[in-house]
């Protein structure tokens, strides 16, 4: 076993701190990373705070991780020692349902392996991406090409496939009127995908405040959700709604904005229900549907979209020391846009 640092949640209730944690050894299909970048997601908070259901602790979170292949199994084929890859939010599932053999392994039906607080093959608890190393099945490491900023490139991981999978899957592209509901880690991404994907851009945000940084990413009309005269000039409008935030939110207000056959896409988590009105539904036969991160294959794709569209995430390098801040700021929404720790400071 390989003992590395890491930074942990202690409880639901206390500050993450410095400590070690156990990696298993290198088995003939994994490859060992050295981590050099891991993205804060606002998952991580409501998972240590217990938000989303009971963990085990102590714990440590980070699905958004990028670093330098030191080792590999005797059976690893699809990368090499000194290769750039990216271990995104999954490690494994069963390889053998409909869905993985589909390509779509976020929706195993056996349920796939997170990143973090989930049970590992090995029956042990996974532990995430604020550490020095990780050690991952090959099939679950991603290519990160040389082109996106490594220290840039983390975020990708998560909020990069969390907004381009949807957008994707609905068909965003020229002729298409898209909506992204706020303008944070996961809407600032949506907003360079889909204008990317040559899209009409709208984002609706609780304020102005942020529109500048909106219209200067990729948007090409920017609203103020808290003006009621938003919601009646925008009625019927937009083909596709990605809602990016995680609070609770009155769903049929944006689901009346959908035009004929538009769907309102939910990639947020809030930890509590959206009602939804079945007749706003019945009204220019709109959909409302959920969308997880993407697969192995569909994130590969998403890497080299970005890459070839010079996309990168907007984001703030704090040191690991700096975690538990940088939480308190997020849930503040005082970050533009994205945290990412650079995991050579958590030995320090």
């Amino acid at each position: 076993m390989l003992t590395v640092d890491a930074y942990a949640a202690p409880s639901a209730t206390e500050p993450l701190v410095k400590t070690t944690i156990e990696r298993r050894d290198v088995g003939a299909n994994d490859v060992l990373i050295e981590i050099a970048y891991s993205g804060i997601c606002h998952s991580d908070i409501h998972t240590v705070r217990g938000e989303w259901g009971q963990i085990a602790y102590p714990q440590v979170v980070g699905h958004e991780i990028v670093g330098t292949v030191t080792e590999v199994g005797s059976a690893v084929t699809k990368h090499k020692v000194g290769d750039r890859v990216g271990v995104g939010c999954m490690v494994n599932s069963c390889g053998e349902c409909e869905n993985c053999l589909a390509g779509e392994e976020q929706y195993c039906l056996a349920g796939n392996t997170g990143t973090y607080a989930a049970v590992d093959r090995d029956g042990t608890i996974t532990q995430g991406g604020y550490s020095t190393h990780v050690v991952v099945v090959e099939d679950f490491v991603l290519k990160v090409p040389e082109s996106i900023p490594f220290e840039k490139a983390a975020p990708l991981l998560c909020a990069g496939i969390t907004t381009y999978s949807p957008l994707a899957h609905w068909n965003a592209g020229p002729g298409k009127r898209v909506a992204v509901v706020g303008m944070g880690g996961l809407g600032h991404m949506a907003v360079k995908i889909a204008h990317a994907m040559g899209a009409e851009v709208t984002v609706l945000s609780q304020s102005l405040s942020k529109q500048e940084d909106g219209l200067r990413l990729g948007a090409d009309h920017y609203y103020a959700t808290s003006d009621e005269a938003t919601f009646s000039e925008l009625k019927n409008h937009f083909d596709l709604i990605i809602n990016t935030v995680s609070a609770s939110i009155d769903i049929n207000a944006y689901l009346s904005l959908l035009r004929l056959d538009g769907t309102l896409v939910s990639v947020g988590a809030p930890a509590e229900p959206l009602p939804v009105g079945v007749f706003t539904l019945f009204g220019n036969r709109r959909t409302f549907a959920g969308s997880s991160i993407g697969g192995i294959r569909e994130t590969q794709e998403m890497l080299d979209f970005c890459a070839e569209h010079d996309i990168a995430p907007e984001t703030e390098l704090i040191s690991a020391d700096y975690i538990n801040e940088a939480y308190e700021r997020v849930l503040s929404s005082d970050v533009r846009y994205r945290f990412v720790i650079d995991a050579a400071t958590i030995s320090a």
